[in-house]
């Protein structure tokens, strides 16, 4: 705690969240050129992009991982049933009615019940089933090349529905987050959070 402030967010819990944020979105503008919704780096060169991103989204995943089981900071996204209805009724009606917020963050819970439902269905769901078929896109094995005779497979059709349906998830996930980033105390004050690590200890609750 620094004066009126309390450090909730650490360095590398700022890193890989502005680094996983850039990667995704740059995935986002090379997937919708790669489908040819958008024309910027061109077709071939939108596809070296969006592989390169992908396994470096993967690099940024497996230290997250590492980090969260060694810091234990994993626990913040189990999910709970505690306040989630006064949380859904928040979110619904109070937020539009100035009505205080439900609960409060603490640096050994900074999210809130529907925070952690999402948040888990992202790690546990979501990220993994992009993942997984967007590595089977890059090691299938065309007739032309060599790759994992495994994934000799007769079409990527069924996995390119999943990739995208995957992946129109997250974009969504991220258009929610980005509207309610600025339900803090302040249009900006999460923002600013997630820049410092520092919250004002006026919305931040006892670390137990």
């Amino acid at each position: 705690m620094t004066g009126n402030r309390v450090y909730v967010y650490r360095r590398f819990e700022r890193f890989w969240h502005w680094t996983q944020s850039v990667l995704i979105l740059f995935l986002a503008v090379t997937g919708f050129e790669i489908h040819g919704a958008i024309s910027f780096f061109g077709f071939h060169q939108a596809v070296i992009y969006h592989n390169t991103a992908a396994y470096a989204l993967m690099v940024l995943i497996a230290f997250a991982i590492f980090w969260h089981l060694a810091t234990g900071e994993w626990k913040q996204y189990v999910p709970t049933a505690t306040h989630i209805k006064a949380q859904t009724n928040y979110y619904i009606f109070g937020i539009f009615r100035n009505v205080p917020h439900p609960t409060k963050k603490t640096v050994l819970s900074k999210l809130n019940p529907l925070q952690r439902l999402v948040y888990f269905a992202l790690k546990v769901l979501v990220i993994p089933v992009i993942v997984t078929s967007g590595l089977l896109y890059m090691l299938y094995r065309y007739p032309h090349r060599h790759g994992v005779e495994a994934l000799n497979i007769d079409t990527l059709r069924t996995i390119a529905v999943v990739h995208t349906i995957g992946a129109f998830l997250l974009i969504a996930f991220i258009v929610a987050h980005l509207y309610l980033i600025t339900t803090g105390a302040t249009v900006l004050s999460n923002l600013k959070a997630m820049l410092t690590g520092y919250e004002d200890a006026e919305h931040v609750g006892p670390h137990e």
